[in-house]
């Protein structure tokens, strides 16, 4: 009996699980994506976990060599425009810990608005992911940002957030977006955007809560990030992004969190050059 593996087939922000004969060619690879989508393709990409991006499909195709996941290139989900769903939706809180406090600028001021955006989701029941760069010397994430029971914690040494809890955690999820914070912004939030975008995920960094302890070092960051497509934008905007209308049945408490201003750092000022 023909041994199957499963598949993840991908048609716009529709995610459908399918499986697949593991000796199954390109030919059988697009007959099962019409099958699933009713679409006629000329073309698929895979995901190639060795180069870390999408991948036509090629003629040589052979699913032994780990392709699990497709999709369709012409179609494009909506969220590449920025759009966020709070289904589709992750929040990461990079390494806001008590020893970056006295060197980082603004770190008190980032940790008042992370504060609200970790509040905003979890009155909207965004998983939240967090975390602490060798926390035995740095210490643990700030007492402000109240943190209770995330969905990850992970400790690393890596700069950036994707350790293998997190890439579990992501894998096991049908994530679109990831809505990204904390410090630094040129090394660990940098390196953690560069491997989001690298594995198809959109990224929202919050310029008003994310800093370094040079400026020039923060706004070069958010120079290429925004090069490689990370949308910069703001505490505020994302919350009120993600409830979408007055009527939302969290509206108000969302408000409540946003109606006093937050600190004048200048801080979204400054990530343009």
């Amino acid at each position: 009996m023909a041994e199957m593996v499963e598949c993840l087939l991908i048609s716009g922000d529709r995610n459908v699980v399918s499986t697949l004969n593991l000796d199954c060619n390109k030919t059988e690879v697009f007959n099962k994506y019409t099958e699933v989508f009713d679409q006629q393709v000329k073309t698929l990409e895979t995901w190639d976990k060795h180069w870390e991006s999408w991948v036509e499909v090629s003629d040589d195709f052979s699913l032994k060599e780990g392709g699990v996941k497709f999709r369709n290139p012409k179609i494009k989900n909506n969220v590449a425009l920025g759009n966020l769903a709070i289904s589709t939706s992750v929040i990461f809180c990079c390494d806001m810990q008590e020893r970056f406090r006295p060197a980082i600028n603004y770190f008190d001021e980032i940790v008042q608005v992370g504060s609200r955006m970790v509040k905003g989701g979890r009155l909207l029941q965004i998983p939240l992911v967090v975390t602490e760069q060798y926390p035995k010397g740095l210490g643990n994430t700030v007492k402000e940002l109240e943190i209770s029971n995330p969905s990850v914690l992970a400790t690393k040494t890596k700069f950036s957030m994707l350790t293998p809890e997190v890439e579990a955690f992501l894998a096991n999820n049908n994530f679109a977006s990831v809505i990204l914070f904390g410090v630094e912004a040129h090394v660990c939030v940098q390196q953690t955007a560069i491997d989001l975008i690298s594995r198809g995920y959109e990224v929202h960094l919050l310029a008003d809560a994310t800093s370094s302890r040079s400026p020039s070092d923060r706004l070069c960051a958010f120079k290429r990030l925004r090069k490689l497509g990370v949308f910069v934008t703001t505490t505020e905007a994302v919350l009120l992004q993600l409830v979408t209308d007055k009527n939302h049945e969290k509206f108000k408490e969302i408000q409540n969190l946003i109606k006093v201003l937050p600190p004048d750092t200048g801080l979204t000022l400054k990530c343009n050059i």
